[in-house]
């Protein structure tokens, strides 16, 4: 038996034998043209279905509603704490009179019980350093993180030392971790007397699981009754559709929402005492956000961004620069050989060139125009980002740009 259909006819016009011996299943003869068109017919359904799928998905991608809002009590604490580094071969800070880092140095070393005097402080191997770390959410007392050291002084590199125990405070002003370890440096310096070589920054240091919490943040999301979901970039309507996402997930109004950034979700009675799975379940949920006609403007570096949906009323837009270049060529003037008069002078020569722009041109830009439309015409006129600046501006004070303009 083979495992393809075949169709023969016979020459005198009539149906010939004709089989179809598919793994294993063998099909009379009269059947295969019959199976071969609903096959088709079910095909073309099948595409017919799909395009019109395709057609009803949104332009826009949807975004999983994790990415776009932060659940309450899901947050980070920032740390920070001053400390001393040691060890360094001879890039620590100078102990002048009145330094902090001698004070510092010195008040350490009363802890432990050495009286060093004022004089016998001179060393440049110590550093005075700020400590930083995050404290993430939900953190147990004992697990370590990474803490970031910074030069508080005028140490020229942190490479080699060690940080001495820092305690590092939140903003209540307890203590919630504790570092200590050798300090990784990313860059160096090295040079002599005629010159010096930096790369990256000497005097910035990480380490690596270099603090233990030693107090927790306590926060109990089991006992919840309602949670708040805080859009990271507030929007009307997109905050009315995390609500709806929510609530046809849920089967109920549990969901509303309050204001442009937040959706307030009462814990529905399946889920008591299972805030967690609620989160779980619901930040999966995909919305499509939206957001306001924006056009943002760094005028430092030229940088413009402009959203999907800025539009443009009718209006005519010309560009056109004034240039002058003046152009100095002196040039020496003197006597003719064995001339027994006149001097050696210079004489100036001046060359003066106006460019009016007479290559620009006036573009109309109809009532409506998309973004594309709008950057097709102005690449047209070739106009460069610091002069679509200055246009952008222009066609908002003139009121035919319905956008808001952001200037960074």
């Amino acid at each position: 038996m083979t495992c393809d259909m075949t169709l023969k006819a016979s020459q005198n016009g009539q149906e010939g034998h004709s089989g179809v011996d598919l793994s294993g299943l063998s099909v009379p003869s009269k059947t295969g043209p019959r199976l071969f068109k609903e096959a088709l017919a079910a095909g073309i359904a099948s595409l017919a279905v799909l395009v019109l799928l395709a057609w009803a998905t949104p332009a826009n991608a949807s975004s999983r509603i994790k990415d776009i809002v932060d659940f309450e009590g899901v947050r980070d604490n920032m740390l920070v704490g001053y400390g001393l580094v040691v060890g360094l071969n001879g890039t620590g800070d100078s102990l002048a009179d009145g330094h902090f880092t001698k004070q510092s140095l010195q008040a350490m070393l009363n802890r432990l019980g050495v009286k060093p005097t004022a004089a016998g402080l001179d060393s440049k191997n110590v550093a005075a350093v700020m400590v930083t770390a995050t404290l993430p959410p939900f953190s147990d007392k004992g697990t370590r993180l990474d803490v970031t050291v910074s030069s508080l002084g005028d140490s020229s590199s942190l490479l080699g030392g060690t940080l001495l125990v820092t305690p590092l405070l939140g903003a209540d002003g307890n203590v919630y971790v504790v570092s200590q370890g050798q300090v990784a440096v990313g860059g160096f310096t090295a040079g002599g007397d005629g010159e010096t070589v930096t790369k990256g920054v000497p005097t910035s240091a990480r380490i690596a699981n270099g603090g233990i919490i030693e107090r927790e943040i306590a926060f109990d999301m089991s006992a919840m009754t309602s949670v708040k979901l805080s859009l990271r970039n507030p929007d009307f309507t997109t905050a009315r559709r995390i609500a709806q996402a929510v609530n046809a997930f849920l089967g109920t109004s549990a969901a509303v929402s309050t204001d442009p950034s937040t959706v307030k979700v009462q814990v529905p009675s399946g889920y008591e005492n299972r805030v967690v799975d609620m989160i779980t379940d619901i930040e999966q949920l995909r919305v499509e956000p939206d957001q306001i006609a924006r056009v943002i403007i760094d005028e430092q570096t030229g940088i413009i961004v402009m959203g999907e949906n800025v539009r443009l009323s009718t209006v005519a837009v010309a560009q056109g620069n004034l240039t002058i270049r003046i152009t100095e060529t002196p040039q020496v003037s003197q006597p003719g050989p064995f001339s027994a008069t006149g001097t050696t002078t210079t004489v100036a020569r001046t060359d003066v060139g106006v460019d009016q722009g007479q290559g620009s041109q006036l573009a109309v830009l109809q009532d409506g125009v998309s973004l594309q439309q709008f950057v097709n015409g102005l690449n047209a006129l070739g106009i460069g980002p610091r002069d679509m600046i200055t246009i952008l501006q222009a066609v908002k004070a003139a009121g035919a740009l319905q956008a808001e303009i952001e200037v960074m």
